[in-house]
Formats: C-alpha cells, sequence, structure tokens
C-alpha cells in the first residue's frame, strides 16, 4: 500500500462513524470500478437536486445557519 493511502486511511479511522462508513462506499465503488470512473450515488445527486430546486425558489441558509455550519467539528 502507497504511503499517501495509509496516511488517508489513518485519518478517515478517527472520523465519527458514519463518516467512516461514507468513506467505505466511496472505496468499495472506486474498487469495483473497471472503468475507472466513480458513479454518484443516488442520494447524493436527489440531495444536489433538491438544492437546485430550493435555490430556484430563494430558499438560501441564513447567515446564522453557514456560522453554524462552519464552527461544527468534522470529527
Amino acid at each position: 500500500m502507497i504511503k499517501v493511502l495509509e496516511k488517508a486511511i489513518e485519518k478517515v479511522r478517527n472520523l465519527p462513524e458514519e463518516r467512516q462508513a461514507y468513506a467505505a462506499e466511496v472505496l468499495e465503488q472506486i474498487a469495483a470500478q473497471v472503468s475507472g470512473l466513480f458513479e454518484i450515488p443516488d442520494e447524493h445527486i436527489a440531495a444536489v437536486m433538491e438544492g437546485l430546486e430550493q435555490a430556484e425558489r430563494g430558499e438560501f441558509a441564513s447567515e446564522e445557519e453557514i456560522e453554524g455550519l462552519l464552527r461544527k467539528p468534522w470529527r
């Protein structure tokens, strides 16, 4: 295993369980792809489409919501 992958896996070990599960899902998809193309999961596409629809309706996060997200620890 190359060093950069070993370092990335060590970082993933320190993430919350749900983030570890997501990382595992991504790695599984990458490893399973013979063509080398990454398939975007349906739930991610749905989330992006929902966000675009909200933007078209003028529904945006408030400054307080953004500040809260920026302060949120990702570990």
